[in-house]
Order: structure tokens, then C-alpha cells, then sequence
């Protein structure tokens, strides 16, 4: 009688295809090229690194290509893509059962299924949240027959969007005093913000980052992510290549409701019902005036106003993507909702790792290390993971990589150069620190963080060419009080200083 076949096994398995879970597969197939690498991903596409560049000791550059899994399986012989979400792990029998009903064995596991957008409010057709490629498209789908639209939050993705947004108004409510909160003090916004109400819009500069490629597959084939799904998440520029216009002939027109969240959310229907006033989009030094418009969705905020639109963009951040994993098993979990992981990427049960965003580092940081779900960090801790994965079935001992050592994270927003490093908005540092700065209107704005004479973070705006010296001088923890103001003199170069 022929045997039952069991559950495939492998001595590494590895669950999200995106930049951390790829990564992560990758460094393992290349440190065991005997070994067959499970990665399991609900994606029929996966995120691939490419273009890497090693700007300095921590900053670091890279395209994100968006492939299908057979490029990757190309590749890498060893490493087996598994199409299918994770219906449930049981770890103590180390088994993974998948959406398909197959189960898979492993030894060693990588949880990286990432995060996912955390909506306003959840089941209006009217809010959309952008977090993958497949959101980022039905987002310019609805806005090609847009003339208003809502964007609420204050991060990356809100930032990126309402700086490319065209001929549509663009209605942005934020809860903090100024825009790009987590990336920008008031200063540094303000310095911004004129480009964001420019008319005439520049030519972009050229950015290397981020390119879709189907190459391999055929368009017409590709599966449409369902929205309660976890597609891939964006690349950094994600929004090249989409044609981010609406209906109307302007290039600009964004207005700022600052300090105030979104109330509640009416139907057409039901705000009729309310007999209460919408406002019209605020025209400068103008006192508010009703609107005439009649719009399919109202939003009501926090501070009283209520403004009618054709959609709500929510860019409000995200949660880790925990919940697939935590039936039957005893997670620790972070106060922000993700796996807790130790200094080697262990979480709290035997043989189980995690990486990206899906994970809460838990270790005691580095004075100028935080984590943030981005991007770099993702692909860092996806290929540190792995690192530590194959030290621990070699039996053998491994250190905090130096990515870890100081926070470095490269951007561009508004089309300017965005270098940020260490505790760049004083994230922590309690009262007894300075800021110094220097701004030319238009051109740059550095900004330096310093505590008992020492530096602690920077953030660097335009083409200023500091990013290697600062980085130094803040791993170094150097005394820097002799040097006063002379920091940020333009007419030195302080470069010289510290050769």
C-alpha cells in the first residue's frame, strides 16, 4: 500500500514577498545553496532590490522592482515560491497550513508579512487607503473623475500625494501643527511648504528608485489583490508612472486643516438631512463661504468644519500584519501592535523570526537608532535575519549589525534631496538638547540636533553635501561645543575640520 504523502518540508521558510521577506529568502539561499528556502506570499508578485548603492556607512540606496515569482525562482534555484496567504501556523508542531489547505514543515521560520493601512473608517466605499500597487491604481482610476478630494494624515505617503496631485483640489486635514510630522519639525515644513503651493511646478529630479516591471508576465494575467488582502507594499516613488491628474485644468490647489482629525463621515443623504453648511475650497484671505456643490460624501472634522468631496484618501499609517499568526501561539506582541523581536530577530517562541514592518524591535537601541516602518530598515532587518537564522543552525555566535548603530534613512519629498539621521527630531532626548540650523529660502535647510555638545541627529533638505560628515560626527559622539556656531557656517567647509 503506497504511502500518504506528508506536509513538504524545509529547513527554511520564510512567509511575505515583500522587500524584507525576499531579502531575507535571497541571504538564506545563497548561505545553504543545497537547502530548498520555502517563500510563502499571498502576492503573485514579488519585490525585488535592485540598483543597491552604499551611499556612506548607513545610508543606502536602492530600486524597487516589482516581478513576478517565477524572476526570483530564475534566480535562485533553492528558493520555492508558495502562492497562497497563511490560514495558520502552529508552532509548537513548527507547521505552516496554508489558504490552499496544503501544510508546510520547517525548522527555522521568517515571519516578514508586513503591515497594513490602518483606515479611517473601515467599509465605506468612499475611503481609500493607499499601501500597494494595486490601491496606488484604483486611487487614479478614481481620481481621473475627481474635483475634490480629502487626504487625511500626515506621513510619507500623504506627503508624496498631495505635492503630485493635479488638477483636483486636495482638502488635507492633519493632526499635528505642521506637515510631514514624522519626518519634519514646524521649521523644516515651513520651508516647504511654498513649493506646495506653487502653480508652476519644476521638473522633477531624476530619481532612480522605484520601477514596476511586469516583465515576464503579461499584464492581462494578473490577478486583481482583493482589498482585505495584503498585496505588496509601495515603493519609495511609488506614484511615477501613475498619472496622478484629476478633472480639473489647474496644476495646484491644496488647503491645510491643521490640529484636527475627521469627526465622522455622511453620506449625501445624510448630510442633507443635517441642514448644516459645507464649506467651499478657502481662497486666500477670504472668509469661509458655503459651498454650492453638491458632493457624493461629506467629511465632518474635528475642529467644526465640514467639507464635501468625492473621496477620502486615508494615509494615517499602518498596523503590523499579526493577525494571520497569533491563533494558538503566544506572541509577545509591541506596544504598536507587532511580533516582538530580540537583538538576533527572535520573537518570543522557539525557531520563529521576524523582519520589516510586521515586527517591534525589542532590544535595547543604540542612542541613535529608532526603529520606522520603512523601506531600508526592511530590506536591513530581511537580510540580517537571515544572517542570524543560518548562525544559529551552524551553532555559531553573531553580533548587531552596524546598520542598527544609527538611524539613516535617504528620501525625496516635494522634489527635494531628504537625508534624515539619528534622533533627527530630538525622539527622546528630553529638554536638554539645541537645535542649529541654517535655511536658504528655496535652496536647503539643515537642521542639527545637539545634546552636551555632541551631535544627535540631522535633517537635510536639498543638495547640501553633508550627509557623510554628519553621520560621522554622530557616530563618533564627538565634543563639538569648541566649535559653535561655525557648524553650519556656510563659508567653512566643514569637511576640513574633521578629514
Amino acid at each position: 500500500m503506497a504511502a500518504v504523502p506528508g506536509p513538504a518540508r524545509s529547513r527554511f521558510a520564510v512567509v511575505g514577498g515583500g522587500i524584507a521577506g525576499v531579502t531575507c529568502a535571497e541571504k538564506l539561499a545563497v548561505e545553504f545553496p543545497s537547502e530548498d528556502i520555502f517563500l510563502v506570499t499571498a502576492s503573485p508578485v514579488i519585490k525585488a532590490v535592485t540598483n543597491f548603492k552604499q551611499i556612506s556607512k548607513t545610508l543606502e540606496e536602492f530600486d524597487v522592482e516589482e516581478q513576478p515569482s517565477s524572476l526570483l525562482e530564475r534566480r535562485y534555484t533553492n528558493i520555492k515560491v508558495i502562492q497562497s496567504g497563511v490560514k495558520q501556523l502552529k508552532s509548537d508542531e513548527h507547521k505552516i497550513f496554508t489558504e490552499d489547505g496544503k501544510e508546510y514543515m520547517y525548522e527555522k521560520l521568517c515571519l516578514c508579512a508586513g503591515a497594513i493601512p490602518k483606515l479611517i473608517f473601515e467599509g465605506n466605499p468612499y475611503v481609500l487607503g493607499i499601501r500597494d500597487t494595486d490601491s496606488a491604481q484604483a486611487f487614479q482610476k478614481h481620481l481621473a473623475q475627481a474635483q475634490r478630494i480629502v487626504v487625511v494624515g500626515n506621513g510619507g505617503i500623504a506627503l508624496e500625494l498631495v505635492y503630485e496631485i493635479e488638477g483636483c483640489e486636495v482638502i488635507w486635514a492633519i493632526k499635528d501643527k505642521a506637515i510631514g510630522n514624522t519626518f519634519f519639525d514646524a521649521g523644516a515644513a515651513e520651508f516647504l511648504i511654498p513649493k506646495l503651493t506653487a502653480e508652476k511646478r519644476e521638473t522633477p529630479i531624476e530619481c532612480k528608485r522605484t520601477k514596476y516591471t511586469m516583465e515576464g508576465s503579461e499584464k492581462k494575467e494578473r490577478p486583481v489583490a482583493v482589498s482585505d488582502k495584503v498585496g505588496s507594499a509601495l515603493g519609495p516613488d511609488w506614484h511615477e508612472g501613475l498619472n496622478l491628474k484629476g478633472t480639473k485644468e489647474f496644476s495646484h490647489k491644496v488647503h491645510i486643516e491643521k490640529l484636527c482629525e475627521v469627526k465622522k463621515i455622511h453620506l449625501q443623504q445624510e448630510f442633507l438631512q443635517l441642514q448644516q453648511m459645507s464649506l467651499a475650497f478657502p481662497k486666500e484671505e477670504k472668509n469661509v463661504e458655503p459651498d454650492e456643490v453638491l458632493w457624493p460624501v461629506y467629511v465632518e472634522l474635528t475642529n467644526g468644519k465640514i467639507y464635501g468631496c468625492d473621496f477620502i484618501v486615508s494615509a494615517t499609517g499602518v498596523v503590523p500584519n499579526v493577525k494571520p499568526f497569533l491563533d494558538g501561539n503566544n506572541f509577545a506582541i509591541g506596544e504598536d501592535g507587532g511580533l516582538k523581536v530580540d537583538k538576533h530577530m527572535q520573537t518570543s517562541l522557539p525557531d520563529i523570526y521576524a523582519a520589516g514592518d510586521i515586527c517591534t524591535a525589542s532590544w535595547e537601541p543604540s542612542p541613535v537608532w529608532h526603529q520606522m516602518r520603512l523601506w531600508t530598515q526592511a530590506r536591513q532587518m530581511g537580510w540580517y535575519a537571515a544572517k542570524c537564522m543560518a548562525a544559529d543552525a551552524l551553532g555559531e555566535s553573531i553580533d548587531l549589525d552596524f546598520s542598527f548603530e544609527l538611524f539613516a534613512h535617504v528620501t525625496k519629498f516635494f522634489n527635494y534631496k531628504v537625508v534624515v539621521l539619528g534622533k533627527y527630531n530630538a525622539q527622546g532626548l528630553g529638554l536638554d538638547h539645541e537645535l542649529m540650523l541654517r535655511c536658504t529660502k528655496g535652496q536647503e535647510y539643515v537642521k542639527v540636533v545637539m545634546q552636551n555638545g555632541r551631535m544627535m541627529g540631522a535633517v537635510l533638505i536639498g543638495e547640501t553635501d553633508l550627509e557623510e560628515t554628519f553621520e560621522n560626527l554622530i557616530l563618533n559622539q564627538m565634543d563639538l561645543s569648541a566649535y559653535g556656531e561655525d557648524l553650519l557656517n556656510p563659508d567653512i567647509d566643514i569637511e576640513d575640520y574633521f578629514d
